[in-house]
């Protein structure tokens, strides 16, 4: 049996410990939600001040040029790139994952059309994220195509060539929202382009949580999330990788004026700048730029105690360790584990379901001070699911030992249902 003074013991031990100095965190609080909206980073009200009243309060329209306000966008992209696995100059910070999914997998289909027109089919997940799925959907609807979402299990045989022969794109989230599980995204690639498919990663959950090889697993498009995992803030901008293969194949269709070759001629006509850079396109939003460079600044300084690898390590064996003690302490309260035990297919949450009740548990916990979050099943397939994510930038084994025990307390007792605790709020 596992107790509080081993879990202290692990943090005693820790050498990511001092990281969590890096934000800031209200006092007593057990926040388990950075898969949903990362933690404030200490330097970012500092520094977005700085923009405000100095770049911009003083410098004025200079700052484009002094401040370096223009290049931001490829700066903070070469920090995003570090750690997914991409080389420098192929990835911007730039608008929202929506937006960024609009794009590349605009240019997936423009890519798949022109080489083999019969190829208008969309595969993905059933239980991806409903952005993606809406943007796919949406994109079909233009193409003539289809969109078909699939179990995991269905996936492999879906992409035998002989059953893909008319699939252009597979579009999936590196690690699922609602399960925690992850995607082999080397292997199911490599299946892919056996049968002619472009593949298109949304790698929200996983930039800063999991060690991402982008190039090396030869994805073709990958987009991700800057305040999730990357601490960004509320609404951070997101980012792009395209391959270097691809980049230049197709124009994206959002040919804003920051993607122009020379944006400054303000020349009638549109002309695609070089590279990863054609997938900005409108004036870009500085000072969150500014507050993502700072959440990328706290993945600087694990740098020097092992980087993503170390991070990864952490994200773990806390994972490890909170469904270690949901087993031992939550026993017959009807939770049941959909992540994944084995490491490989595990990000960096843990997710439980249970029949009823999974809302008012989760506000029964956040009133006493430890933040998860739900996600509402749709009474078919999909289950009502409590996630914890485990940033391992800032969470602690002390936290993880505290959040269960309150999470058994709130089930024993039947605290979660009181009548406040069911009432549903417009964000959950």
């Amino acid at each position: 049996m596992i107790n509080l003074e081993d879990c202290r013991q692990l943090d005693q031990q820790d050498p990511l410990r001092p990281l969590r100095e890096q934000f800031s965190l209200p006092p007593g609080l057990i926040y388990l939600d950075g898969n949903s909206l990362g933690a404030l980073p200490q330097r970012t009200a500092a520094r977005v001040a700085q923009v405000v009243n100095e770049e911009w309060g003083q410098g004025l329209i200079a700052s484009w040029n002094r401040a370096g306000w223009f290049e931001l966008p490829q700066r903070l992209g070469d920090r995003i790139a570090a750690l997914i696995g991409a080389g420098p100059g192929e990835v911007v910070a730039t608008d929202s994952t929506s937006i960024n999914l609009y794009k590349v997998l605009s240019a997936a289909l423009r890519i798949a059309t022109s080489q083999q027109p019969e190829r208008l089919r969309v595969l993905s997940e059933r239980s991806n994220f409903p952005t993606d799925l809406y943007i796919a959907e949406g994109l079909c609807r233009e193409h003539g195509g289809t969109l078909e979402l699939l179990e995991p299990e269905q996936l492999a045989a879906a992409l035998e060539p002989r059953a893909a022969q008319d699939v252009a794109v597979l579009m999936l989230t590196h690690v699922n929202y609602r399960t925690g599980a992850m995607h082999d995204m080397a292997a199911l690639t490599a299946a892919a382009h056996r049968a002619g498919v472009l593949t298109v990663w949304d790698l929200a959950h996983s930039a800063g949580a999991v060690p991402v090889s982008v190039k090396a697993d030869q994805a073709d498009f990958a987009v991700g999330c800057g305040y999730k995992y990357l601490n960004g803030g509320p609404g951070a901008p997101a980012f792009v990788w395209v391959h270097p293969k691809h980049v230049e194949r197709f124009r994206q269709p959002l040919s804003g004026w920051w993607g122009h070759a020379a944006p400054f001629a303000f020349t009638p006509d549109y002309q695609p700048a070089a590279a990863i850079a054609r997938y900005l396109c409108g004036t870009q939003p500085i000072i969150s730029l500014a507050a993502l460079g700072c959440g990328l600044d706290t993945f600087s300084a694990a740098e020097a105690l092992g980087g993503m690898t170390a991070l990864r390590r952490k994200s773990l064996a806390l994972s490890d360790l909170f469904i270690s003690l949901v087993h031992e302490r939550c026993a017959g309260h009807g939770l049941t584990l959909v992540t994944p035990r084995e490491h490989l297919r595990r990000g960096s949450q843990v997710c439980l379901a249970r029949d009823q009740g999974g809302y008012a548990i989760i506000q029964a916990l956040i009133a006493r001070g430890v933040v998860g979050d739900f996600r509402a099943g749709d009474g078919a397939q999909l289950a009502d699911i409590l996630r914890f994510g485990l940033a391992p930038l800032y969470v602690g084994f002390e936290d993880v030992w505290h959040a269960v025990e309150h999470l058994r307390q709130v089930l024993a007792s039947g605290e979660w249902q009181r009548p406040e605790f069911n009432q549903m709020k417009a964000v959950s």
